[in-house]
């Protein structure tokens, strides 16, 4: 996958994406490995190249959402200010990532907010269609 397919990149510069990719690397992963732990320190930002990672939360590894498609970010809570990711995340199957230092991607997004405000704006609607999702989920209640 050529990372500009990335949702989070679209309508963005060519000379943006390039110095993402200069605080980026590309990593791969085994099935069952795990990325990041539920309230682990939030380092990195991820975006799926191509595999399966499931994001889940609680002592019981809950599933709250599947992230199979090429181009899909997690891990965004370390551009959001907050300590710690949300959820945890595991390789359901072989999974390469593009993988930024969450402190060297803010520096990117500072200094070019034209286009930093576009990504942020991808990733709001990224994290409100994921919202949406889990609403699904609720069972109604039977007040």
């Amino acid at each position: 996958m050529y990372i500009k397919q990335s949702d989070l990149l679209l309508g963005t510069s060519m000379d943006f994406v390039k110095k993402i990719m200069e605080v980026s690397h590309m990593i791969s992963h085994e099935k069952g490995e795990i990325l990041f732990r539920e309230n682990d320190p939030a380092q990195f930002f991820y975006i799926l190249l191509n595999g399966r990672v499931k994001l889940s939360i609680g002592e019981g590894s809950r599933m709250v959402y599947d992230i199979g498609k090429n181009g899909e970010a997690f891990g965004w809570s370390s551009l959001i200010g907050r300590d710690t990711y949300s959820a945890s995340a595991e390789c359901v199957e072989q999974t390469k990532l593009l993988v930024t230092d969450c402190k060297k991607l803010g520096k990117v997004l500072e200094n070019d907010p034209a286009n930093g405000i576009i990504f942020f704006k991808h990733l709001a609607a990224t994290l409100g269609s994921r919202l949406l999702e889990i609403y699904k989920l609720i069972p109604p209640s039977s007040d």
